[in-house]
């Protein structure tokens, strides 16, 4: 009975403690990333400001195959909304296009509902390099709320390495 008391006491204190950590924490999270692509900048934007073509390099995107998708409006344009609901992996949620500044930059509003409630928005810009090549800046900032945000460092970190991933793929495709 004492074992069961204490291992009660502790975990009730581990529980604790990290929710203390978390009311100190920063609620808002930030990552940027960046790579450069041997591609003209017109070509590599109008490939990005379709959302359709996320399921063709982003990590999270192609993590549910099979999911279903909706989409309303059109691509390309702001207002579109792609919606998906799918496995564990895949989760549940929609993006919308907010804003474009053509040839420059995408802005979209990104909005979970599975595997947990978060807001976030999404901008992907374009910027010309000589001999044809483009960087791309792909950020992504938002806020959790008390406790939650408690996992952002160890969402920046899962993020940026997902982001990483994500262009070095769409490099890939655009290189070819």
């Amino acid at each position: 009975m004492n074992t069961i008391i204490i291992i009660l006491l502790v975990a009730a204190g581990i529980i604790a403690f990290l929710l203390i950590i978390a009311l100190f924490m920063k609620r808002e999270h930030y990552v940027k990333r960046e790579i450069i692509i041997n591609a003209p900048r017109q070509k590599v934007f109008d490939y990005i400001k379709l959302l359709k073509h996320q399921d063709e390099f982003n990590k999270h995107a192609m993590a549910g195959p099979d999911r279903k998708r909706e989409f309303k409006g059109t691509d390309g344009t702001v207002g579109y909304i792609y919606a998906w609901s799918g496995n564990k992996s895949a989760g549940m949620g929609e993006k919308e296009i907010k804003n474009i500044i053509e040839g420059e930059r995408i802005e979209t509003e990104i909005r979970f509902v599975k595997p947990m409630a978060a807001i976030a928005c999404i901008i992907m810009e374009t910027e010309s390099l000589p001999d044809n090549q483009t960087k791309v800046n792909w950020s992504n900032a938002g806020t959790l709320k008390y406790p939650l945000n408690i996992m952002i460092p160890i969402m920046e970190k899962h993020v940026a390495k997902d982001m990483d991933i994500s262009l070095s793929t769409l490099k890939n495709i655009l290189e070819k």
